[in-house]
């Protein structure tokens, strides 16, 4: 064996804290004895690793149970006020930050509005050094107990040596060397990792852990907003990783030589369901937009047209949502005959407004266009996490590293997933 694949004493004992922690964390609260066959240790391994985190004050009595004939078990959980997390969302309007303790439970939030500057890289960079600042602030937070600050960003993230390089061609950015730049702006612990990835592979995290996709042996989890992104996760076996892939779903033609995209090309998804294109094909259609209406106006307005409260809806914004269920329908078919997920889930601020009108029709037309063994075997859903989707997966970011690495802060690479999602 090669002296650098050698497993240390080392390697062993932070592996079986990795197995409590992520056990206990994903279904605690649980025994001592019922950590044993849940996790393959021996009694004596688990009341030594339970000792340790106990006295790190990262796990805590949760209560007692009576036991068959037996003396009563101490029930012991994750202590959430352990350490702290952050979580953030660059979107297309806004960049988001919020403050988590360890059960993610939010302790303090702000936002900063994008719209007069976009994505110009050095004002987004101090958006985020403000809202660490802010949120750490407004949560009266010690520094010092910060396990991370994950980051969700539009685009594909490559994991260089020095840091993450986003390339993000629909917000022009080419090759932007990010973690860089942020380290040098951010004011937290040099230890804290600085995890950073494509929003909709944080947003499928996120669901396939605590929300639509747990339980689900892979998902594919679809981010629709002002543009349009997808990711397909497979779950975990007790003995691997789990894995999950971005995917520029948004930018797979669905009209030859349809209509421009906003990243230069003709006939994306994108330039069809993103709700930016939806403002510009109903203004097109004659709907009464004024010029500058955002993103999230303009699909309000869309859908108050189409669904009003009274009477009929208006027909052209009728035939437009219906069009792009279609649209919808048939990439979401695409997803079902590559990658054949158990589950599909619509989520992001502007599939969470449409999904409640044209879910049918979408789940219909994906039935029409997707081979029949595959659609199935795979449901389509709504995602249920809700519009912050995207920061709660920004934060288990750091707190999938955190759990890896057995309850210490990792000195390897920030963006490993901890090894045992939920079930």
């Amino acid at each position: 064996m090669a002296a650098g694949k050698r497993r240390t004493v080392r390697d062993l004992r932070r592996g079986n804290r990795a197995l409590v922690l992520q056990r206990l964390y994903f279904d605690g609260p649980l025994s001592r004895q019922e950590l044993g066959p849940a996790t393959g240790l021996s009694s004596g391994s688990i009341s030594n690793v339970v000792s340790e985190l106990v006295a790190e004050g990262l796990l805590e009595e949760a209560g007692i149970v009576d036991s068959d004939g037996g003396r009563p078990r101490t029930l012991l959980r994750v202590a959430a006020g352990s350490g702290l997390l952050i979580g953030i969302d660059i979107g297309e309007t806004r960049v988001r930050a919020e403050l988590f303790d360890l059960s993610l439970t939010e302790l303090a939030r702000t936002e900063r509005p994008l719209a007069q500057h976009g994505y110009d890289v050095d004002r987004i960079v101090s958006h985020v050094s403000a809202a660490v600042a802010d949120v750490l602030r407004d949560g009266e937070a010690d520094p010092g107990r910060l396990l991370g600050v994950g980051i969700g960003v539009p685009g594909i993230v490559e994991h260089a040596a020095d840091g993450a390089v986003v390339h993000g061609q629909t917000i022009g950015w080419s090759a932007v060397p990010f973690e860089q730049l942020l380290r040098k702006a951010v004011e937290i612990p040099p230890e804290a990792p600085l995890s950073i990835d494509n929003g909709a592979k944080t947003l499928g995290q996120a669901e396939m852990w605590f929300g639509g996709g747990r339980g689900a042996a892979s998902a594919a989890v679809a981010l629709i907003g002002s543009g349009v992104g997808a990711c397909v996760v497979h779950a975990a076996t007790p003995d691997e990783s789990t894995r999950t892939d971005a995917l520029e779903w948004g930018h797979t033609v669905v009209h030859i030589r349809g209509r421009r995209c906003r990243c230069g090309s003709l006939g994306c998804l994108e330039a069809y369901a993103g709700a930016q294109a939806l403002g510009e094909r109903w203004r097109e259609a004659g709907g009464p937009l004024p010029a500058g209406t955002d993103d999230e106006s303009a699909l309000g307005a869309l859908l108050a047209a189409a669904y009003p409260e009274q009477g009929a809806g208006d027909r052209e914004a009728l035939a437009l949502l219906d069009e792009t269920a279609e649209y919808l329908g048939a990439a979401v078919a695409d997803l079902v005959n590559l990658f054949r997920p158990e589950r599909i889930l619509l989520g992001g601020w502007a599939g969470l407004l449409l999904g409640p009108h044209i879910l049918p029709e979408v789940r219909r037309f994906a039935g029409e266009y997707a081979l029949q063994h595959a659609a199935s075997r795979t449901t389509i859903e709504l995602g249920r996490l809700g519009p912050d989707a995207v920061t709660v997966g920004a934060a288990t970011l750091p707190l999938s590293a955190f759990l890896t690495h057995g309850g210490t802060r990792p000195t390897g690479a920030p963006n490993s997933v901890a090894s045992r999602p939920p079930s």
